[in-house]
C-alpha cells in the first residue's frame, strides 16, 4: 500500500512539474507578443514624431519667405519670377537674376532666394562626420515654390513641400508633384501674400 501510495504520489509531482513547464512556456509566449506589440508602437511613435518636426520645420520655412517677400515688396515678382514661378530646394536650378526696382531691391531678392534656398537644402543644421560636413537641417527632399496666383490683385502663393514616410492622400497643390515617386509619400503646406497697393 506505501508503494502504491508513494508511486501515486511521485506521479503527481512528475505531473504538476511538467504544467509548470507549460506555464512558464505560456507565458513567454504571451510576453514575446506584448514586446512584438511594443516595438512596433515605438517605431510608429518614432515615425510620428518625425512627421511633426519636418512639418514644424516646413512652416518655419514658409513663415521665413512669407515675411521676406512682405519686406521687400516693391519687387515681390522678382521672388516667383514673374508669372513663370519660382522652384528652389532639391534638384533645382538656382534662382533667376531680379531686373526690375532698384540695385538695393534686386541685391535683396537674391540673398533672399538663396538664404530660403540653402534653408530648403538644410543649411540651418550641420552634422560633421568622417566623410565631411552635412547639412540635415531641412526636410527629406525639401522643395519651395513661389507663384504669381492673381496679378491683378498682387497674391502670391509660397509652398513648401517634402518627402512624407507614410502614403496619404496626395497634396493638391502643384509645387513637388512627381518629384517623390509616389504622390501620396508627397506632404506640403502653403500660404498666400497679398501684396497691398497703398496709395
Amino acid at each position: 500500500m506505501r508503494r502504491c501510495h508513494a508511486r501515486a504520489s511521485m506521479a503527481r509531482k512528475d505531473a504538476q512539474q511538467g504544467f509548470l513547464l507549460i506555464e512558464v512556456l505560456v507565458a513567454l509566449v504571451i510576453l514575446l507578443v506584448a514586446l512584438m506589440g511594443t516595438a512596433g508602437l515605438v517605431a510608429r511613435s518614432s515615425q510620428s514624431e518625425m512627421e511633426s518636426y519636418q512639418r514644424i520645420q516646413a512652416l518655419a520655412l514658409l513663415q521665413d519667405m512669407a515675411t521676406r517677400i512682405n519686406a521687400n515688396r516693391q519687387i515681390a515678382t522678382c521672388y516667383s519670377n514673374g508669372a513663370t514661378g519660382m522652384s528652389l530646394g532639391t534638384d533645382a536650378a538656382p534662382p533667376a537674376t531680379c531686373t526690375q526696382g532698384t540695385a538695393a531691391q534686386q541685391a535683396m531678392a537674391t540673398v533672399d532666394l538663396a538664404a530660403w534656398n540653402a534653408a530648403l537644402l538644410g543649411s540651418a543644421e550641420v552634422r560633421t562626420n568622417a566623410s565631411g560636413a552635412q547639412a540635415v537641417g531641412a526636410m527629406i527632399g525639401a522643395r519651395g515654390c513661389i507663384e504669381n496666383v492673381d496679378v491683378v490683385n498682387q497674391i502670391y502663393r509660397v509652398t513648401v513641400a517634402w518627402q512624407g514616410f507614410t502614403k496619404t492622400v496626395a497634396p493638391s497643390l502643384p509645387c513637388g508633384q512627381g518629384q517623390y515617386g509616389n504622390d501620396a509619400n508627397r506632404r506640403a503646406v502653403s500660404t498666400q501674400v497679398r501684396i497691398g497697393v497703398l496709395s
